[in-house]
């Protein structure tokens, strides 16, 4: 007998008119030449360019000037090589110059899939048995970027999940550069391909610890002195990395479906995939969110983790160690006999548990699962970090069989000893119906995290990486379903 799951008929769809403003940058050899061009234009042919277009993008974006401003600054090097005063520049021009090196990007154009749920850190105003609720998702627009973005949502006393509003506009984050970095965690986290004899000259002119600006410092220096274009590359590399150490911030003014979450690292310029985000409680009762995302490249894979407590200010940090490979780690929400505890899938086929004192540092993976049913023979994965019950920790799974075709299962882990399972279910809990196999991806249903309210679990899960949607089920009775398949 299979499990009852109830479908519920609310969709989340990407929107192609949600954009955000980024940097466009074509080369350096046509800057220039638009550049020389906007340097000949009189003050009022630049006023009547400039002046409609302020007119138009406002209305898209929360402060299209301070946009331009930033973009403008950003080709202040080449401006000065051609021998113009950037400091005497007009208000108006340095506006024009920056719309040139300004381009919209659709960030949900493509698809928006592969939710987790976590509670809102706000809860007033609620009826008994409702619960605010924050999801993000993975959205993707073109070339195939994937950032993360959010919606807010109310699962009501039926457990019906209702979406919010979304805010007028969408807002990519302020990078702060305010991180120190351990020099040993630093060079260990670097891709093996850059060059070893670039790499041990920079550890030799920084210290054991050092900040984004002696970085970038030393990295100048040594660049002057080298003549060879492929070893000033490589001191490139080195510095792109710096970027994954980050505090990016929102503006206190942005509703929360207005952030967006957009690759900021060279080592993450093809997307940031399918973060998992869990409330984590530690022992003196204090709440921090954090989710565990994959950086890509285009080529390499690089785990990273995000931290916030309030969802304007998030932290990010690369994770380092053995353990800290592939994609899918999910953190426990709270720590397990004194260790931070994680799932992992280092191998890409089989799951893995991890414990350390360090969230930043993993080791020594545990195998806990392996595929051992039809659908799920290819690989085996979680979706979200596990959920505490009564009977063990309730780890939601993905499992991809033939034809390629993803399904959602469920296994129960011991509480005291998460490298011991307890069951797992023999058949799925969900796979694609006839109206969710069709998308960006067949066949497919995914979910980075689900939340129990009113006895019921709540799974958002996305349908063939095109859209998502939601199902519940009886938390008991699913349960109860994987001690009867284990023997229990």
């Amino acid at each position: 007998m299979r499990i009852h799951i109830e479908r519920q008929q609310i969709k989340v769809n990407p929107d192609p008119k949600r954009v955000i403003a980024r940097f466009f940058f074509n080369g350096e050899q046509r800057a220039k030449e638009v550049l020389v061009r906007v340097k000949n234009f009189s003050d009022d042919e630049v006023f009547a360019i400039v002046s409609p277009l302020l007119q138009e993008f406002s209305q898209r974006h929360r402060n299209i000037t301070k946009i331009l401003y930033r973009n403008c600054n950003r080709v202040k090097t080449i401006i000065e090589s051609l021998d113009i005063d950037f400091d005497e520049l007009t208000h108006w021009r340095k506006l024009l110059i920056g719309s040139y090196f300004t381009h919209e990007y659709s960030i949900e154009s493509a698809a928006f899939f592969n939710p987790s749920i976590v509670e809102d850190p706000d809860q007033c105003g609620l009826e008994m048995g409702q619960k605010r609720i924050i999801i993000s998702f993975r959205a993707v627009g073109e070339g195939h970027i994937s950032s993360i973005v959010f919606r807010r949502a109310i699962i009501g006393q039926d457990n019906k999940v209702e979406i919010l509003p979304l805010g007028s506009y969408v807002d990519g984050a302020e990078i702060v550069r305010d991180t120190v970095y351990e020099k040993k965690l630093f060079f260990e986290r670097l891709p093996p391909r850059i060059d070893k004899a670039i790499v041990k000259e920079l550890k030799g002119k920084v210290g054991d610890r050092f900040d984004y600006d002696t970085l970038q410092t030393t990295i100048l220096k040594l660049q002057d002195t080298l003549h060879n274009d492929r070893k000033k590359t490589e001191l490139e590399k080195i510095l792109w990395l710096s970027d994954s150490y980050s505090t990016i911030s929102f503006s206190l003014d942005t509703d929360i479906s207005d952030r967006v979450i957009f690759p900021v690292s060279e080592f993450e310029r093809k997307g940031i995939e399918d973060a998992r985000f869990v409330k984590f409680t530690d022992q003196d009762g204090s709440v921090i969110y954090y989710a565990t995302y994959t950086a890509f490249d285009g080529a390499l894979i690089m785990p990273k983790l995000l931290q916030t407590t309030d969802f304007y200010n998030f932290k990010i940090r690369p994770l380092h160690g053995a353990g800290a490979k592939n994609k899918g780690l999910a953190l426990f929400p709270r720590k397990v006999n004194g260790n931070y505890t994680m799932l992992s899938r280092i191998d890409g086929r089989n799951n893995y548990v991890m414990y350390s004192n360090n969230i930043n540092m993993w080791e020594n993976p545990i195998m806990i699962q392996q595929p051992l049913y039809p659908w799920e023979l290819i690989q085996l994965g979680n979706c979200g970090s596990p959920i505490e019950t009564d009977h063990g920790w309730l780890v939601i799974t993905h499992g991809v069989g033939p034809m390629r075709r993803y399904s959602l299962g469920a296994a129960l882990l011991k509480l005291d000893d998460p490298a011991a399972e307890i069951g797992r279910l023999k058949e799925p809990l969900l796979v694609a119906n006839k109206d969710e196999r069709e998308g960006y991806v067949p066949n497919v249903v995914y979910s980075c995290g689900g939340i129990v309210n009113n006895g019921q679990l709540v799974i958002p899960y996305g349908l063939s990486d095109n859209s998502s949607s939601f199902i519940t089920v009886d938390l008991k009775a699913l349960l109860d379903k994987i001690l009867t398949d284990s023997g229990g």
